[in-house]
């Protein structure tokens, strides 16, 4: 989930960007109050004031995590703390199918890397086996791998990546394109350790050469067609994948974000060029892709763009079954897609729009889950609502419905169809009049409370006129984490309502510099405190996990942090896990035991210049080999819950 977004803002929207909203409820000394997180500043007086004006904090003893946190560190190898163990369980380039062939960092091909573990493991699911059982010993982990970095990769390439798309080979070129999408592979816990079950009939690579069916509203679309799919029902590949979340049925959601990265050629000579500004290209082709395969070369195929994007449906356990991008669920920058089942069985997903100024989603089925039905379950997301978030100074949230001939989404307005409205799923939110957000990344539910959390990673675009004395940060560099709060508690919260109420949990930063603005639980320690959130995570005790995104901008270790919503220790974060130099930590996972922790340890060593020239070899430590993405397993060396 790196930052790959460009530096233009591209959202339109009429509404007030969210820093100014912000701004106004702190103002109103809202935060945390008239709503189910009151009961927090109660036990914690001073939480609005304290580690807001910088004053001295000390470690705190309020959190429900019984484990001793880890001493900040950053440095080439990953780290955990005091009484865990990090098993580093698959790595770029391992073996997935069997027959695969060992990795050879000076022997790579296309063939062989499309049966090997893909590069920049991101989102991860751990999926059970059997299927609808709760073991946490046996099950399948499904990864999304979302970009390749050919300069660490491949001899000869320097780290920007647009150059490197000039000058590579077609082979490295077919190689970076087999190491994105998918890998579905078994795994058991023995012992103490997991391990990776090579001859699985479940093991699978899903990548950019993998055929699938496009559904929803806009199948068929002319936006959709090309050449190559006249009926614009069918796309070859997936890319970009980033977050995910997995659905009742035991399928996974994969995201596509920025796919646009792999297009070529002018959009300004195409008659789409407004569209596909908004969307996110420029004239990129940062890994060559257009210079050998025509349709992505947006002046020969436009239409190609419009097939990704989306939201892919994956059955990991059927190893036959073709992905589907359901396109009701709108096309955008996807970062999460969580699945909740609400209160009256219709299917709930929440989703991020990762860019700056875009905007949070969600899609109401108006179909029912039937836990009988599997079959049925699959077409669920083809038939729904598909809304975008508002934010309101009183605290309510409205979510606005993106339905054709509803309020400005009309033909006069540039929307044809529905098809129309989910193709252009930002310029029809824009129209709504949207509240545009600061790079919104990850949104799950906390599956004892019920609110829902979304992270903002930062905004570094915000200007210093949006600036008031409660929001003293021109630049968000910083990220914070909002709660929203459906109506209801717990099972019986209403994931479908129109209106909900918001709140802040977190303004990250370090809270001994009062110009970051940080709000954090006063007893956070020096360890503790972190910047940059991008995934999360919740164990069933309902305690939130944190990965961060963009700490190694701060010369700090991205990683894994722990935080209670409620109680005492609201607020709180106690730092767990700790990746190497030029790391991205994501996509963390449990078991359904709550024992085991699957982290993603994505693009190690990407600060390095060239492979000539590496800042760390993380994970082998060996000469002549790269870094290389991974899955971390983080257990207690007593084998008890990560959480205690």
């Amino acid at each position: 989930m790196g930052d790959n977004t460009a530096d233009l803002i591209r959202s339109n929207s009429v509404s007030k960007p969210f820093n100014d909203l912000l701004a106004e409820r702190l103002t109103r000394r809202d935060v945390l109050r008239g709503s189910a997180a009151a009961g927090a500043l109660a036990v914690a007086p001073g939480f609005v004031g304290s580690v807001f004006e910088g004053k001295a904090y000390a470690a705190g003893t309020a959190s429900s995590l019984g484990f001793t946190e880890l001493k900040r560190v950053y440095d080439e190898t990953h780290h955990v703390a005091p009484g865990f163990k990090a098993q580093v369980l698959a790595r770029w380039g391992d073996r997935v199918l069997p027959g695969a062939p060992e990795f050879d960092p000076e022997k790579q091909t296309p063939e062989a890397q499309g049966q090997q573990f893909g590069y920049n493991n991101d989102f991860v699911a751990f999926l059970p086996l059997p299927l609808g059982s709760n073991s946490s010993e046996n099950g399948l982990l499904f990864v999304n791998h979302e970009y390749p970095n050919p300069h660490v990769m491949f001899p000869g390439l320097i780290a920007k990546e647009d150059e490197a798309g000039k000058t590579m080979s077609k082979e490295q070129v077919d190689i970076g394109m087999a190491s994105m999408g998918h890998s579905v592979v078994e795994i058991v816990k023995k012992d103490g350790a997991w391990q990776i079950l090579t001859d699985s009939r479940f093991n699978r690579r899903i990548t950019s050469f993998t055929p699938m069916l496009i559904s929803g509203p806009a199948v068929g679309h002319k936006m959709m067609q090309t050449k190559a799919d006249p009926d614009g029902a069918r796309v070859i590949g997936t890319g970009a994948n980033c977050g995910g979340g997995v659905t009742p049925w035991g399928t996974v959601l994969s995201c596509e974000e920025f796919p646009y990265s792999y297009f070529g050629g002018d959009p300004a000579k195409t008659d789409q060029a407004d569209h596909i500004k908004r969307i996110g290209m420029e004239s990129e082709d940062y890994y060559g892709i257009a210079r050998f395969y025509e349709q992505y070369d947006v002046e020969k195929e436009p239409n190609e763009l419009n097939r990704w994007q989306w939201v892919v449906e994956v059955d990991p356990y059927d190893p036959a079954s073709v992905p589907v991008k359901r396109t009701a669920l709108g096309r955008m920058g996807h970062e999460g897609a969580t699945v909740v089942v609400n209160k009256d069985n219709r299917i709930v997903v929440y989703m991020g729009d990762d860019d700056y100024f875009e905007y949070l989603f969600r899609f109401v089925t108006d179909g029912a889950y039937d836990p009988a039905n599997r079959e049925a379950n699959k077409s669920l997301l083809d038939k729904g609502t598909l809304s975008v978030a508002r934010f309101d100074v009183d605290g309510t949230l409205v979510w606005l419905p993106l339905i054709h001939g509803v309020g400005p989404l009309t033909a006069a307005n540039g929307f044809a169809d529905q098809g129309e409205v989910v193709i252009k799923c930002r310029q029809a939110a824009d129209k709504l009049g949207a509240t545009p957000m600061d790079r919104p990344e990850d949104f799950e539910t906390n599956p004892v409370t019920g609110r829902v959390y979304a992270i903002m990673t930062k905004n570094k675009k915000r200007k210093a006129d949006n600036l008031n004395p409660v929001n003293s940060r021109p630049e968000n560099k910083w990220g914070h984490i909002i709660e929203l709060i459906p109506p209801g508690e717990s099972k019986d919260a209403d994931h479908a309502a129109t209106s909900y109420k918001w709140d802040i949990l977190m303004l990250c930063g370090d809270p001994t510099k009062p110009e970051h603005g940080a709000r954090f639980h006063p007893g956070t320690s020096a360890d503790g405190w972190f910047v940059t959130p991008d995934n999360l995570c919740f164990d069933a005790k309902g305690r939130m996990w944190i990965a961060t995104d963009g700490q190694n901008d701060f010369e700090l270790a991205d990683g894994i942090f722990g935080v209670d919503t409620d109680g005492p220790g609201r607020g709180l974060p106690k730092a767990l896990f700790a990746g190497p130099t030029g790391a991205e930590v994501t996509g963390p996972c449990f078991t359904p035991d709550g024992k085991t922790l699957f982290v993603s340890v994505q693009h190690p060593g990407e600060n390095s210049e060239t492979i000539e020239k590496l800042s760390t070899r993380w994970p082998d430590f060996k000469d002549g080999m790269p870094p290389r993405p991974a899955v971390v397993a983080i257990m207690r060396e007593d084998g008890g819950e990560i959480g205690g």
